[in-house]
C-alpha cells in the first residue's frame, strides 16, 4: 500500500513539474522545476529497484547538468521583450515540431499495444549475483567483463576534453596585464608570498 501511495506521489509530482518547466516564463524558475522533476523521478528509480539510476539522476543531472543551466541562464543577459516578439515568428516550426512528437508517442504506444520485440534469449553470463545490489552487480560487470570497453570510452572523454580546451584556448597578447607566467608561479617560495605579523593588542597592521 505505501508503495503504491509513494509511486503516485512522485509521479503526480514528475508530470506537474515537467509542465511547470515548459510554462514558466522565467528560465530559472524552469531550471528550477526541472530540477525537482529529476529529485522526483529519483524517487520512483528507487521504487522500481534501480537505486543506481536515482543516483545517476541525483549526481549526474541534478548536480551537473541542470546547476549549469541554472547558472548559465543567470548568467546571460536575456531579454524578455524580444523572446515574447519572436514567439510568434517561430510558433509554425514549434507546431511542427509538436506535431512531430505527437506522431512518435502515437507511435511508440501502437507499437507497445502490439507487443514486445522478441530480442533473443540470454544466455545467463551476465545474471545478477545471489544476494548481489543493482549497484554491485553492475560494478562487476563494468569492471570485470566490459574493462576494456570502460576504460576507452574514459579516454575518448577525455580526449574530447583536452580537445575543447586546447580549441577554445585564446592565449593572452604580449604585454597584456593579464598575462600568467607559470615559471615565475612555480618559482615563486613561501618566504616571499607571505609575511607573518604579530600585532600588539590594540595596534593595527601595517601592509
Amino acid at each position: 500500500m505505501i508503495q503504491a501511495i509513494a509511486f503516485y506521489f512522485f509521479a503526480t509530482i514528475v508530470v506537474a513539474a515537467a509542465v511547470m518547466t515548459i510554462m514558466a516564463r522565467n528560465p530559472v524558475h524552469s531550471v528550477l522545476w526541472l530540477i525537482m522533476a529529476f529529485f522526483n523521478a529519483a524517487g520512483l528509480m528507487v521504487l522500481v529497484g534501480a537505486e543506481f539510476i536515482a543516483m545517476l539522476l541525483v549526481i549526474v543531472y541534478v548536480g551537473a547538468v541542470a546547476v549549469l543551466f541554472l547558472f548559465v541562464v543567470m548568467m546571460l543577459d536575456i531579454d524578455f521583450a524580444a523572446m515574447r516578439a519572436g514567439l510568434s515568428r517561430n510558433a509554425p516550426l514549434g507546431l511542427l515540431i509538436a506535431a512531430v512528437l505527437l506522431a512518435e508517442l502515437l507511435l511508440a504506444v501502437g507499437a507497445y499495444g502490439a507487443g514486445g520485440i522478441q530480442l533473443g534469449t540470454p544466455d545467463g553470463s551476465a545474471a545478477q549475483a545471489a544476494g548481489a545490489s543493482n549497484i554491485a552487480a553492475l560494478g562487476a560487470l563494468l569492471y570485470g567483463r566490459y574493462i576494456v570497453l570502460f576504460e576507452i570510452a574514459g579516454i575518448i572523454l577525455l580526449v574530447a576534453m583536452i580537445g575543447a580546451i586546447v580549441l577554445t584556448f585564446q592565449p593572452s597578447k604580449p604585454g597584456a596585464r593579464a598575462r600568467q607566467d607559470v615559471g615565475k608561479q612555480i618559482r615563486r617560495r613561501p618566504e616571499d608570498a607571505t609575511v607573518m605579523k604579530n600585532p600588539e593588542i590594540g595596534q593595527g597592521v601595517e601592509l
